[in-house]
């Protein structure tokens, strides 16, 4: 039987690794090695951000529904509440665009919001 050479395969993966890391600066886009390292140092950075990414927006929304509902002598904490007392399920993102396109819509739900509260404490 031949003796097999990896040369093909070895030269095939050092383009892989090579071509992954185009762009990158300095021996990290030249070497091999280094290529692999920074490759390894960006998926991770990649993966923990995609996560901070949806922190991130969560937090966005939130401001945003909050400087509203101030806008209308209400708090955040009540608003929300009242919301999942009335059995509206919207969630963040929406209610951000809601409060931000469509303020007449946002206001109701305000209104729908604070009668819920309301009918909760004089129940209470």
């Amino acid at each position: 039987m031949p003796r097999v050479r990896k040369g093909a395969a070895t030269v095939k993966a050092r383009k892989r690794i090579l071509r992954a890391a185009r762009g990158y600066w300095g021996t990290k886009h030249r070497h091999k090695q280094q290529a692999k390292v920074a490759l390894l140092r960006a998926g991770q950075f990649a993966y923990r951000d995609r996560r901070n990414r949806r922190r991130d927006f969560r937090r966005l929304w939130i401001t945003r529904i909050s400087a509203a509902c101030r806008m209308r002598d209400t708090r955040y904490s009540r608003f929300m509440n009242g919301l999942s007392r009335s059995g509206i399920a919207l969630n963040r993102k929406m209610l951000s665009q809601i409060a931000i396109e469509d303020p007449a819509t946002f206001d109701t739900l305000v209104e729908k919001s604070e009668a819920s509260t309301t009918a909760c404490k004089a129940s209470a």
